[in-house]
């Protein structure tokens, strides 16, 4: 039927030509970013991979800044600690000096002055090595303190998880806000062990059990919680703390069954009778072994500092006398051989820190090379495709011309 209302053949051929205008947009924007998944809506599930590994990728430059951070602040140390060998070599250069017995006093008197200026400038150099606002060698930061002076090495915990149940402790429990059961101590895992978990809901109880396998993992036991109230409860594991989080949308109350049968554990402990309810409950189970940080071991390279390199070293030392000279040089000898030590220590850990720094660099690579995979676009075929599709382009529209021409056909009839 020919008909001038109706043109099928022109709504086919704009069809095509709309169909292929939408391509070659695509494959323009694709040699214009060089990525095939640009947006979310080129592909949604890579798109969210990709950004996720953007993401890691930006938390690795972090930590590997903080680590080059980090090796200037031991750099420095070690360059104060040298420093500080070189004075005691100089000062015991002196108190040998000081031990001859042929020296008049003032030259024993001269002596003690050079010591006294040489020994003096020790505690200087040691308040002066601060990089960043940390020191390593005056005790601002020693390791076990309060300030001991942390590097962050990765930015995923360890899997400490992975330890089996077997024998550990659960210790106690605690809500978001107040401490629980503190009296009732705590109890080791076995086998049998039943943890149930019961939420009311209106007139409804439910309750959920987990079976607490000792040969399981702690992993394992986290991941049973999830599974056994069908994802009601949830609990996680950091291995850090060593603590394991239960948390919930709606009131829970938690129970513990040991495997002798004798019911709830002898201590009390999770007795749900005590009322031991809430949303959110944490407990310690085991030591936490999965830190991403090392502690830098730091040192007090001051004067008679106790349980320092030098110790026994301080500005009592006199070597205006041959006895005080001896006694100087043995003091500095023990100084030497400690203060070697302390300085061997911070030149492995920054050793270790280089080795982690470089292992993050191939690493940061390869998960860049990993996400190029995913979205990048091969230039090569999208230029092929680009040529093909401006010639489907001319051609399309022409064919729509040809169709649009067609009902012209019709003035022909009343000729």
């Amino acid at each position: 039927m020919t008909s001038v209302n109706t043109n099928y053949g022109a709504l086919v051929a704009l069809q095509s030509l709309t169909q292929t205008t939408r391509e070659l947009s695509e494959v323009q924007n694709r040699v214009n970013t060089g990525l095939k998944v640009a947006s979310a809506k080129d592909n949604g599930a890579v798109f969210a991979i990709a950004e996720g590994q953007r993401a890691r990728v930006a938390s690795l430059g972090a930590v590997q800044d903080g680590i080059d951070r980090a090796t200037s602040v031991i750099d420095v140390g070690l360059s104060a600690g040298e420093a500080i060998g070189d004075i005691l070599k100089q000062l015991k250069d002196k108190a040998v000096a000081a031990q001859a017995n042929d020296l008049s006093q003032d030259q024993r008197d001269a002596l003690q002055a050079d010591f006294a200026a040489l020994r003096d400038q020790i505690n200087q150099i040691a308040n002066a090595a601060t990089f960043n606002g940390s020191n390593l060698v005056n005790g601002s930061n020693l390791t076990g303190g309060a300030s001991a002076f942390s590097v962050l090495t990765s930015d995923i915990s360890g899997t400490a998880g992975a330890y089996d149940l077997d024998g550990l402790t659960f210790g106690t429990l605690y809500s978001s806000a107040t401490t629980l059961e503190t009296a009732n101590g705590a109890l080791t895992v076995g086998g049998g062990d039943v943890l149930s978990f019961t939420i009311t809901s209106g007139n409804e109880t439910t309750t959920f059990t987990v079976d607490v396998d000792a040969t399981d993992t702690i992993q394992q036991f986290v991941d049973s919680v999830g599974q056994a109230s069908g994802g009601r409860v949830t609990a996680s594991y950091d291995d850090t703390t060593g603590a394991i989080s239960y948390a919930s949308q709606e009131q829970f109350t938690v129970t513990y069954e040991n495997g002798s049968g004798t019911g709830l554990d002898d201590n009390g402990f999770f007795d749900g009778t005590d009322g031991i309810t809430g949303t959110q409950f944490s407990q310690v189970v085991a030591p936490g072994t999965g830190s991403n940080s090392l502690v830098v071991a730091g040192f007090d390279f001051r004067l008679g500092t106790s349980g320092q390199a030098l110790a026994n070293f301080s500005s009592s030392l006199d070597i205006s006398t041959a006895a005080g000279g001896a006694v100087a040089s043995n003091a500095i000898d023990d100084a030497l051989t400690n203060l070697n030590k302390d300085l061997a220590s911070l030149g492995a850990q920054s050793k270790a820190l280089d080795v982690q720094k470089t292992f993050l660099g191939k690493l940061s690579d390869s998960i860049e090379a990993g996400i190029g995979n995913l979205v990048d676009a091969d230039l090569a075929k999208e230029s092929a495709r680009l040529q093909a599709l401006q010639v489907k382009q001319q051609l399309g529209a022409q064919a729509l011309s040809i169709a649009n021409s067609a009902p012209s056909i019709v003035l022909s009839f009343f000729r």
